[in-house]
């Protein structure tokens, strides 16, 4: 993976990722290191954050490394500055490029002029990181990925996307259940199903929840509305409305599912209240797994070669 991009989960093979999982789980163990010692990552964010803000910068420190902020502001990315000339300024600075934006379009004009790796922390069309970390910490709950069924329920979003792509790679079935008008683009889910082709896998849309969560080994579920589509908020309310993860929907899925929720949340919305706290609830094992499985990816997209072999 040295020196490519990660815009997509498209861009990563299922060896990719199996490589990503094994080493988080060794990254866990092994805390701080000097892997990259000297490297810097430029953190570029349109939009507020939590976890991916502190699990990338902690990341970078923990491999030796360091990490720059840069906040809407300070950039002004398209507005005060161009994202070509953005891209090229910041070529010469750093090593890598983490960006968190709007439209997934400006994050392809950063990789398209940019000579250092650039990071996708989030974009309208996708969430690559976070769906990586899910399938560290379903590995870790379920010793397995193949032959899993992952249940998603609510809106066909970007953590939606990467998971859906994800977990047809890897031999995971994917169900998901979305209100009419909020079902996964067509171009994704066309790819999906040639990776779920490929592995043995299932991808399977409907509108009925309790159809998609019917046996399902892990239950997961997002905000009804996302950053940026605020406005909405009321309408996607009312249309969601029969998509709440409850204790009666959760009772469908097997006796030992897991729960799964990428943070931050509505609780009382896409999520019953107290939900989160119940013993099937892996949401901050998740939060937490966003740190080492970050580690593991900047370590192979900016150590590659260098990465002694018995570092494990």
């Amino acid at each position: 993976m040295r020196g490519k991009d990660l815009l997509s989960i498209a861009d990563l093979s299922s060896e990719d990722i199996r490589l990503l999982v094994s080493g988080a789980i060794d990254m866990k163990a092994e805390s701080w290191l000097s892997l990259l010692s000297g490297k810097v990552l430029a953190l570029m964010f349109e939009k507020p954050s939590l976890r991916t803000r502190v699990s990338f910068e902690l990341a970078m420190r923990q491999l030796g490394g360091h990490a720059i902020y840069l906040s809407p502001a300070e950039v002004g990315l398209g507005e005060r500055e161009s994202v070509p000339d953005v891209a090229r300024v910041l070529s010469r600075y750093v090593d890598a490029i983490a960006a968190r934006t709007f439209s997934h379009h400006t994050l392809e004009i950063l990789a398209n002029y940019s000579a250092v790796p650039v990071i996708n922390a989030l974009s309208d069309l996708e969430h690559p990181c976070q769906a990586l970390a899910d399938l560290l910490t379903i590995y870790e709950k379920k010793g397995e990925l193949s032959g899993l069924t992952l249940a998603f329920i609510g809106d066909g979003n970007n953590v939606a996307h990467s998971l859906m792509l994800a977990a047809s790679l890897m031999g995971m079935n994917f169900r998901i259940a979305c209100p009419t008008g909020y079902a996964v683009q067509d171009r994704l889910l066309l790819v999906a199903q040639g990776y779920a082709m490929d592995s043995g896998a299932e991808v399977f849309c409907t509108e009925e929840p309790r159809l998609a969560v019917s046996g399902a080994d892990v239950v997961y579920t997002d905000v009804w509305t996302s950053m940026g589509q605020e406005a909405e908020a009321e309408v996607r309310r009312q249309v969601f409305s029969n998509y709440q993860v409850n204790s009666e929907l959760l009772s469908l899925a097997k006796e030992d599912a897991i729960l799964m929720h990428p943070l931050p949340a509505h609780h009382g919305e896409e999520v019953a209240k107290g939900i989160l706290d119940s013993p099937r609830s892996v949401v901050f094992d998740q939060a937490e797994n966003r740190l080492h499985l970050q580690k593991e990816l900047l370590a192979q997209m900016l150590g590659g070669l260098e990465i002694p072999l018995g570092y494990r």
